[in-house]
């Protein structure tokens, strides 16, 4: 029996190897170049932030948290909504409109904090940032292993340590990244409570404990973004040619 041996054609292994390339100089771009301008950005941030006008002020939580139970809206202002669930033309229940409190058991309404909300975007944009810049620096690492054989290993160890601090920071991106979310479900909480008991006033209090803590947390998880771009951009740093070449000299250490 004939083995044929099979392989990829010129055009293909070009476009491999043009992938390949670009992959390396977008990685190494964001090395010596996103990873460094990204500390010095959010540190000028954080530092902005003793400002008494800033908005990650704690202060800013007494003024822009608002525990006022609202009255539900008027018919005028639901469009003359009548009780009964709106039909679509085959006779199926339409969706309910956002905040809309006709069926609803407590119809008042609190407001959200607007100024976490907009503290939000920005942690949010922030984690999108180093997630993207994480995969991206990953594939080069993973590109750059060379073939699984026995002996010299050392600078592959290398690799793969760099691959769990990257992944480590990837997976933090992803955990401050659902603040946003823990912190709506948590708020609608308390804000469901005092809807119902608006003459208990620990509910009231509860409620802007709970904002002051996200302008807390908005800060703080800034400040850990800082961090973790601060330690990637050592550790890829100092390990650069054993990430680049992880069969070259084993003389040099992992830090």
């Amino acid at each position: 029996m004939i083995l044929t041996t099979m392989s990829m054609t010129k055009e293909v292994a070009k476009s491999i190897e043009d992938f390949r390339a670009k992959v390396a100089e977008t990685a190494e771009g964001i090395v010596f170049r996103v990873f460094p301008n990204k500390i010095i950005e959010l540190t000028n941030l954080i530092e902005s932030m003793n400002a008494e006008d800033s908005p990650y002020q704690l202060s800013q939580a007494a003024t822009s948290t608002d525990t006022t139970v609202h009255p539900p809206p008027s018919s005028t202002e639901t469009n003359g909504s009548s009780n009964k669930r709106k039909r679509n033309e085959d006779g199926s229940a339409a969706p309910s409109h956002l905040n809309e409190t006709v069926n609803a058991r407590y119809p008042e309404r609190v407001h959200a904090n607007k100024l976490i909300s907009k503290l939000h975007e920005t942690v949010k944009l922030e984690c999108a940032q180093l997630s993207d810049s994480c995969d991206k620096v990953k594939l080069w690492v993973n590109l750059t292993m060379p073939k699984i054989e026995d002996g010299d290993n050392f600078g592959v160890q290398i690799q793969e340590e760099v691959l769990s601090e990257l992944l480590r920071s990837q997976e933090s991106a992803y955990n401050i990244r659902d603040a946003a979310r823990q912190h709506h479900l948590a708020r609608a909480k308390i804000c469901s409570k005092l809807i119902k008991y608006p003459h208990i006033e620990d509910y009231t209090l509860g409620l802007k404990e709970h904002d002051e803590k996200q302008f807390f947390f908005s800060r703080q998880n800034l400040i850990d973004m800082r961090n973790v771009y601060a330690v990637l951009t050592d550790i890829l740093h100092k390990n650069i040619a054993k990430i680049r070449a992880p069969k070259g000299n084993n003389g040099v250490g992992l830090y």
